[in-house]
């Protein structure tokens, strides 16, 4: 199957815009959908992406949108349950739907589609049935699909080490809840390999991955590693798990919502996995890539250990 045009849902986003750059570097064109072109302007400058200011949720948008497209990269997807759109059943059940709607008027047979590590419609949490629901939709299309499943992404710019590191830059003390809960954190940069790798790989049609980096750690171990990588380690105080729904409870009801009930609905099945790594890519370590955007890149020989990790482990 010849791929030379994408359309690129969600690739505005933490994860779209790494896609956007390797597709970009094998020529590939790609239209990046997004609610503001100020959001994609680092896209703007990629030689064949095209940013289109559109609304996916429009059908009839979508379809125009994706008429001239080989393939299909649905990254779009909310952490906290709001109304409409930004609701879980909107952006990931509802727009599944459309993608896969599209995809048959316009001929499209190929969808690569962004899921969640444990995305089950009995799942834990509202957050891993929408996600589940979606799956299903996706491997009931009739289409070419390939489905991703990764536990949480970390990078420059992501909003999980970055924002512990920012807590502790302001706290003297990090009350923490769910503290023994386990993550197998992967590279952004990783992630994006594979979806771009599998566009191109028949024998990845009709399969789903699970995407996880080479380690697993508690909570506890990744806010203490983002405190000290960033210069600002906290004392942790972990809380039990009545304290921890109660926490959850209380910071969802503040502005920007750090953390839900239903986030920690998700926390209490373990983020990890068991399988290698897809399309023979070697995960980075975390050690040997979060250093260098929390901070601990300022100093020079921090920088030069962190390259030299890097090289060593890829």
């Amino acid at each position: 199957m010849e791929i030379r045009r994408i359309c690129l849902l969600g690739g505005s986003g933490f994860v779209g815009r790494h896609i956007a750059q390797l597709l970009s570097a094998r020529g590939i064109e790609v239209v990046v959908p997004t609610r503001s072109r100020e959001r994609a302007k680092a896209l703007i400058l990629l030689p064949t992406v095209d940013v289109a200011e559109a609304d996916v949720h429009d059908e009839a948008t979508l379809e125009r949108l994706t008429r001239d497209a080989d393939a299909v990269i649905n990254l779009v997807g909310v952490l906290h349950d709001g109304r409409g759109r930004q609701g879980f059943a909107d952006a990931h059940i509802a727009l599944a739907r459309k993608v896969v709607a599209v995809c048959g008027k316009n001929g499209i047979q190929r969808l690569l589609h962004m899921s969640a590590l444990n995305a089950d419609i009995d799942g834990a949490s509202a957050y891993l049935r929408s996600k589940g629901g979606a799956e299903i939709v996706v491997r009931e299309s009739g289409l070419k699909w390939t489905i991703f499943r990764p536990s949480v992404i970390f990078g420059r710019g992501d909003k999980f080490l970055t924002m512990f590191a920012r807590l502790q830059k302001f706290m003297p003390i990090v009350a923490l809840g769910s503290p023994n809960a386990r993550f197998q954190p992967v590279w952004v940069e990783d992630v994006a390999q594979a979806f771009v790798h599998a566009l191109f790989e028949p024998h990845s049609y009709g399969r789903s991955y699970d995407l996880c980096g080479p380690k697993v750690y508690t909570l506890r171990e990744l806010v203490a590693l983002a405190g000290r990588w960033s210069g600002h380690p906290r004392p942790i105080i972990g809380l039990n798990d009545t304290l921890s729904y109660l926490q959850a409870s209380v910071l969802e009801r503040l502005p920007g919502k750090l953390l839900t009930r239903d986030n920690y609905y998700s926390m209490r099945t373990d983020s990890v996995c068991n399988c290698e790594f897809p399309f023979s890519i070697a995960p980075a370590m975390l050690e040997a890539v979060a250093p260098l955007y929390l901070g601990s890149s300022d100093d020079p020989r921090a920088r030069y250990d962190g390259y030299r990790r890097q090289h060593d482990t890829r």
